[in-house]
């Protein structure tokens, strides 16, 4: 036989790339629940985002109607959601890295990903207090500014991590 119709028994090496073998389903069900919690994640940031804007446009004491089932009810499951596809996702990501090509810390778009999950998940628990103070009408409008900053640096930060598993910028991380 030659070695053109020779079936290889394993495939060839790649340098010294090491990847861990998880078999397909389990790949794409980690990959799919990895996707699932991100878009979960901005999702509801975007909508702590819009309660907050909902607030700040009313006038008066309505600004309370708003604040208050966002404290009261919104932000204890916020908070779990949050803090749950954010844990989910990073999971699911540090899981995914060894498996594929793109390695954990191979690319530089892959190192920074983490790193804006951490810093999401922090802007998500600093959120939530003033929220909790704004519900009891107690706190003053100045802290709106606050809480609708962290809400939307939050989907910012959490777009931008979406930005690069699409177009993953930067190259390699040099060895």
């Amino acid at each position: 036989m030659s070695t053109l119709t020779t079936p290889r028994a394993t495939p060839p090496a790649r340098g010294n790339q090491v990847r861990r073998r998880i078999p397909v389903r389990l790949r794409k069900a980690i990959l799919v629940t990895h996707a699932l919690s991100a878009k979960a994640w901005i999702g509801i940031d975007a909508v702590s985002a819009v309660l907050v804007a909902i607030g700040w446009v009313r006038a008066g004491d309505d600004r309370t109607a708003v604040y208050r089932p966002l404290a009261d009810f919104f932000v204890v499951p916020l908070l779990l959601s949050a803090l749950a596809a954010g844990v989910v996702c990073l999971v699911t990501g540090v899981l995914l890295g060894p498996a594929t090509k793109w390695g954990l810390v191979r690319h530089r778009w892959v190192a920074v990903k983490p790193a804006v999950n951490v810093v999401a998940c922090a802007m998500m628990a600093a959120f939530l207090g003033p929220i909790a103070e704004l519900g009891s009408g107690a706190q003053p409008l100045r802290d709106i500014w606050f809480v609708a900053f962290l809400a939307v640096a939050a989907m910012v930060l959490l777009s931008f991590a979406m930005v690069l598993s699409v177009f993953k910028p930067w190259g390699r991380v040099r060895a």
